[in-house]
């Protein structure tokens, strides 16, 4: 053989060695290897899983060749931390992404605490492994998951994407950064959302024992202080109460009821007026029923005087004359304490209860509410709005508690049942909140038109109380409009102070 021949032999040698070696390193550098189908995967040095290919020969026996093409980039092998949110399962990627856990192996109670020998399936997307050996899908969280994060970080009045999001009267308001109202049609689906149970059955008695010191605590300070019809102190406390009433019927149940039926979840109204008719005919059924009742309570006395007593229409006319001629009219020097005061001018006014009771039907109608809507409020909302309808609770209970505690001819426990009633419907209405917190959707169409119809109708129920019984009764016909002038100072300031403490609560709720 002539060196030219050794030389070849000697080339075709070094190459052949080099190739081995480097078959020998390719199937050295291959780890992890499984089976996907009728593919076989493994994984190589740097993370990358790859494709395993044969050349000629069977799935079943070794193969002699084998060409590796990345399928996917570095995955993690494990995903930690996992943790419930409602009902999806949700963990730790290697990159501190969350990411949401589901498919055939994904647990209904607690969840594993980890899911190992994750590898991608082609283009399926990652899979897991959790510890009965059950494959799980990983994959990215969602944008509408009901995580905690995300949940608070949509309900907090942070700015996102262009708009700031807050709660009134209940409901989830978003404006632009402009200030105008979000144009965007919100989603009118159940939002699923983390609420703090514990803090809301808090609440709850806090709201209770507040409502019941505000209502019960005039007429208990009248029965012990002996306070005459004319005493400051209760001149206070009533025109305080007559402008909370007021600006309770404007501020907040007007203005809650026009954002009920502006809701675009609702549509397009066929007739854009509905929460003013609401108020009108609320207005126009309180008046309809202290009309027939008046009515009727005269009636009646009027057929158990006595044949020779005077008809209740001549004593009036005698009493506006002799009002005329000077002479003080017989009711004039009639001295009576709080807890036994009670108005009497023929058919104007026969019974002070009729009055009351209009007057308390409006505000139980939407405390119920308040409590309600307060309870399914989100988290990041809750505690404001919570001390706004504390303070709304006190101011409105010390207005009702006093008009109770000037009931003529009512016993005690009946005053003790009125009052007792506004302590508990707030309560109630918590109460009711919190057994439906999980399947409330305050944008389902049915749940605006009744909270919207009950706030309108409660809103004109107020204003007939408000304007016709206690402001125009008070001030044109009773003991105020003949009151000296610093009994007539702290009244009208009581009064203004009422309407606007009430009203600086509407900017909250």
């Amino acid at each position: 053989m002539n060196t030219l021949a050794w030389a070849q032999l000697a080339l075709l040698s070094s190459l052949l060695l080099v190739a081995a070696q480097s078959s020998s390193s390719s199937s050295a550098s291959l780890s992890d290897c499984h089976q996907h189908g009728a593919t076989q995967y493994c994984v190589l040095p740097n993370g990358e899983e790859t494709a395993i290919t044969t050349s000629g020969i069977p799935a079943a026996t070794a193969p002699s060749q084998v060409v590796a093409s990345p399928t996917a980039a570095a995955q993690s092998t494990a995903v930690t931390d996992c943790h419930l949110h409602e009902s999806a399962t949700y963990c730790v990627d290697g990159n501190g992404q969350e990411v949401e856990v589901s498919g055939t192996g994904t647990v209904t109670g607690e969840p594993a605490a980890q899911y190992t020998d994750c590898h991608p399936h082609g283009n399926e997307g990652l899979y897991c492994s959790d510890p009965d050996g059950a494959e799980v899908l990983v994959s990215a969280k969602t944008e509408d998951a009901s995580d905690g994060s995300n949940s608070e970080a949509a309900e907090s009045n942070l700015e996102s994407g262009g708009q700031t999001c807050h709660y009134h009267a209940g409901v989830e308001h978003c404006d632009d950064d402009e200030g105008a109202e979000g144009q965007d049609s919100p989603s009118c689906e159940l939002t699923r959302r983390d609420y703090n149970t514990s803090l809301r059955i808090g609440t709850l008695f806090v709201i209770l024992v507040t409502s019941s010191i505000a209502s019960f605590g005039p007429i208990v300070l009248t029965r012990l202080l002996h306070l005459q019809i004319n005493n400051l102190v209760f001149i206070v406390l009533k025109q305080f109460g007559t402008g909370v009433i007021f600006a309770t019927a404007f501020i907040h149940l007007t203005t809650h009821a026009q954002l009920m039926f502006a809701n675009p979840c609702l549509g397009q109204l066929a007739y854009e007026p509905t929460t003013t008719s609401i108020i009108m005919a609320g207005a126009f059924l309180s008046f309809l029923i202290e009309y027939v009742g008046n009515r009727f309570v005269a009636s009646r006395r009027s057929k158990e005087a006595e044949p020779n007593e005077v008809p209740t229409s001549e004593k009036i006319e005698r009493e506006s004359s002799s009002g005329a001629s000077g002479t003080e009219p017989p009711h004039a020097d009639q001295t009576k304490n709080v807890a036994s005061f009670g108005h009497h001018h023929g058919l104007l006014r026969p019974d002070d209860k009729l009055s009351v009771l209009v007057m308390e039907a409006g505000i139980l109608f939407h405390s119920i509410l308040i409590g309600l809507t307060l309870m399914v409020a989100g988290d990041s909302a809750y505690v404001s709005l919570f001390i706004v309808i504390l303070f709304h609770q006190m101011f409105e209970g010390l207005a009702l508690g006093t008009r109770i505690s000037t009931l003529g001819g009512t016993s005690g426990p009946v005053k003790l049942l009125l009052a007792g009633a506004y302590a508990l419907i707030t309560p109630l209405g918590m109460a009711i909140g919190l057994a439906v917190i999980r399947r409330f959707n305050g944008n389902d169409p049915a749940t605006i038109v009744a909270i919207g119809t009950l706030d309108a109708l409660s809103a004109g129920i107020l204003v007939w109380v408000s304007v016709v019984d206690m402001w125009s009764y008070d001030w044109l016909f009773g003991s105020l409009s003949r009151a000296g002038a610093v009994h007539t100072t702290v009244g009208m300031t009581s009064l203004v102070a009422g309407m606007v403490l009430m009203g600086l609560l509407g900017k909250w709720a």
